[in-house]
């Protein structure tokens, strides 16, 4: 989105005010107090890349859920004698399976659910968006059981 006009003019007395005849202010590198940083102060910088989720992390997740969600399908779009209804809920629960171990592999490299704050944060999640989760699950899970049930 682009800024009105009032914006700019704004923006720009601002980095006049910044300007000092011969360029920059120094008063940039000062510190909170007016004091001039010492330069001995070690500053500490993270040196490691980001933690990210590995193909050897992520490729037996992807089959498990993909085999799952195959036995949680065919039996419910074909239904396939009697056996349909046990490979449905031995396919419903690889899937959810995969999904769990998605979920901490995730988890521990550092991603959170969107809405519940980061693992070291120290803030606590927001109860409304726990019980939005929950019921999603819930009613999921009520879903599946009820379409598997039909089979018979």
């Amino acid at each position: 989105m682009e800024a009105g006009p009032r914006d700019r003019e704004q923006q720009a007395r601002n980095d006049l005010s910044r300007l000092s005849p011969d360029g920059p202010d120094e008063s940039g590198d000062l510190l909170p107090d007016g004091s001039v940083p010492d330069a001995s102060v070690e500053v500490e910088v993270e040196l490691r890349p980001p933690r990210r989720l590995r193909i050897w992390q992520l490729a037996p997740i992807v089959g498990l859920a993909a085999v799952g969600s195959l036995m949680f399908a065919f039996p419910l779009a074909f239904g396939s004698g009697d056996g349909g209804a046990v490979v449905a809920m031995l396919g419903l629960l690889i899937s959810c399976c995969a999904a769990g171990w998605g979920m901490m592999a995730a988890r521990r490299v550092g991603h959170t659910w969107p809405g519940l704050p980061e693992r070291s944060s120290g803030e606590r999640p927001d109860w409304r968006v726990i019980a939005l989760y929950v019921a999603v699950a819930a009613a999921l899970v009520a879903l599946a059981v009820w379409r598997v049930a039909r089979l018979r």
